[in-house]
């Protein structure tokens, strides 16, 4: 293990975006969300959550895949080059590192998006443990440990100083590119790590939804909770704004369009969200018409779907921004909560 003072971390930054690509949570407009590190960039590792999750490094919320030119009678198609660059994502929580991972089994599956795995080819992502995870929390829930987040290098802000530790062969590499700007950490330094994992986790046990039971939500459970009438009481306030499709870590979902340059075509993807009315719609129309179906369709496929098809693993990671951000407070805990609710208390 290593560490480094906090006020030397603009040089720990300098150096890693002297040969890579630097991304982390930025402050702009009074908003933190990850950016790209600039020397006069306001840093900010002090928010716990981003308000959207960095995982638009990964999949990003638009990207074009190729164009077409057209010349005369004849058309020449140019993909789009893939990742080539190596990146550094600094300061992902363990929700969001997780976050991840569900993209990993929708993007990296057969077929392959070349495009998301030239990123995770390239990316080396640098966790950094939640100092004071807050009420809207829940990642417990589904296993995740935010005190030591499983990542290429995993990180501890502890007292003023960066505790750093590689987990992983780009961990290791990355950590070999600062290494003379770490100092070797001693087994002082060794405990009050510890002493911050054990203080983080005992905040986490307080939690109001750290104990939300999973009980009934898995992949044999699909008629049971898609036959359920709660549903249709549920969905009435939602008023299918998708705020929480784009802020959720997991969400993937995206749509393919089309863009006239004047000169020819750009073909791109974009993020896209199943809660809204023409999301993959087609000439005789959507096969989900009503805001209930598309309600329950979010819900089921993080609950239910999601882990049929991947041995078990949740759609969600209980980062909790669905929590804050949905305007009619109709987030996932609401719904654990009222299926639940319907069975007996647990």
């Amino acid at each position: 293990m290593y560490k480094i003072a906090k006020e030397n971390l603009s040089a720990l930054f300098r150096l890693i975006a002297e040969s890579q690509e630097l991304y982390l949570p930025v402050r702009t407009a009074e908003q933190v969300n990850f950016g790209v590190w600039r020397e006069d960039a306001e840093v900010d590792l002090d928010t716990l959550k981003s308000v959207k999750s960095p995982k638009d490094a990964f999949f990003p919320q638009s990207e074009n895949l190729y164009t077409c030119i057209k010349e005369g009678k004849k058309i020449q198609i140019e993909p789009e080059a893939l990742k080539e660059q190596k990146f550094v994502v600094f300061g992902m929580k363990a929700c969001d590192v997780q976050g991840v991972q569900v993209l990993d089994k929708v993007f990296l599956a057969d077929p392959v998006d070349t495009f998301y795995a030239a990123r995770r080819d390239h990316g080396t992502i640098v966790a950094m443990a939640c100092h004071e995870p807050e009420e809207s929390c829940f990642c417990k829930v589904f296993g995740i440990d935010c005190a030591e987040p499983a990542a290429d290098v995993a990180t501890w802000m502890v007292e003023g100083n960066l505790y750093w530790k590689s987990l992983t062969e780009k961990g290791e590499a990355l950590t070999k590119d600062v290494e003379s700007l770490l100092e070797s950490a001693d087994d002082a330094d060794e405990k009050k790590v510890e002493d911050e994992k054990a203080a983080i986790r005992s905040i986490v046990e307080k939690l109001p939804y750290s104990n939300l039971s999973l009980e009934g939500w898995n992949g044999d459970a699909l008629s049971e909770k898609f036959d359920s009438p709660l549903w249709e009481e549920l969905y009435k306030p939602c008023l299918a704004c998708g705020t929480c499709t784009f802020v959720c870590p997991t969400c993937q979902c995206y749509d393919i369009k089309d863009y006239n340059t004047g000169h020819g075509v750009k073909r791109y993807r974009c993020w896209d969200s199943c809660m809204y009315s023409d999301f993959t719609m087609m000439a005789h129309g959507n096969n989900r018409t009503s805001q209930m179906q598309r309600y329950r369709q979010r819900f089921m496929h993080k609950l239910v779907y999601f882990p049929a098809n991947n041995d078990g693993m949740y759609s969600c990671v209980g980062c909790g921004r669905c929590v804050e951000k949905c305007p009619a407070s109709l987030n996932i805990v609401k719904v654990i909560k009222a299926f639940q609710k319907q069975g007996g208390d647990k």
